[in-house]
């Protein structure tokens, strides 16, 4: 089996749970306000700063296991933040606080940079193929509840505009996964890994589930 299958298969789980958070459901059902998707968007800021930081991009652009995936047309940072201009007060960079879980998502993606390129492939995998899977379903969503401009402020962190074909770019990530230069052990370790990440998204959105309140 490809080990993009073999990832897919194993972490599924995993997956399932995130999606099927409460948070999750109460968010894409239309029983939470616009405060809350403001909330978890900028939880996301935490997230992808640690995944795009220069610091950790430019040792791991040299390094033969992660620099296939580090393409500039999926950075969602100047998207996060436009968004996040839109959907909070000026000024929300110095008042914007992570949850713990969130803080403990940012700290594992920055001990994988530093310490593990294949680690962060599993976390870069989790993330960016899933904004460009159900992300795309989330902004749908947010669009019809609280009418943001189709592709524009409020869900411009889903908007892969350098990204021509998502469904021919999915399978090219793909590829690069099946083509990881990993011994067995190593790559059961990065399924570990992906099962992980995905948990880490599940308490984040536990997290969020306590502090959000119901609106219907």
């Amino acid at each position: 089996m490809l080990f993009s299958a073999v990832i897919r298969t194993a972490s599924q789980a995993q997956h399932t749970e995130a999606e099927n958070s409460t948070f999750m459901s109460d968010l894409l059902g239309g029983r939470l306000g616009v405060d809350a998707y403001a909330r978890y968007t900028e939880q996301l800021w935490f997230v992808y700063q640690a995944l795009e930081s220069p610091a950790h991009t430019a040792s791991l652009a040299a390094d033969p296991v992660t620099a296939p995936f580090l393409r500039p047309e999926l950075l969602r940072l100047p998207a996060l933040e436009r968004d996040l201009d839109h959907l909070l007060p000026t000024g929300w960079q110095h008042r914007a606080r992570p949850l713990p879980a969130t803080a403990a998502y940012a700290a594992r993606i920055t001990e994988t940079a530093q310490d593990w390129p294949a680690g962060f492939v599993a976390h870069h995998y989790t993330r960016y193929l899933g904004d460009l899977s159900g992300g795309q379903v989330i902004r749908g969503i947010a669009e019809k509840t609280w009418g943001f401009t189709r592709k524009g402020d409020g869900v411009r962190f889903y908007v892969f505009d350098a990204i021509g074909n998502p469904a021919a770019f999915k399978r090219e990530y793909r590829g690069w996964l099946d083509a990881l230069p990993l011994d067995d052990l190593e790559k059961q370790r990065v399924v570990d890994e992906c099962r992980g990440a995905f948990a880490l998204n599940t308490r984040l959105f536990a997290d969020l589930g306590r502090e959000c309140p119901l609106t219907a």
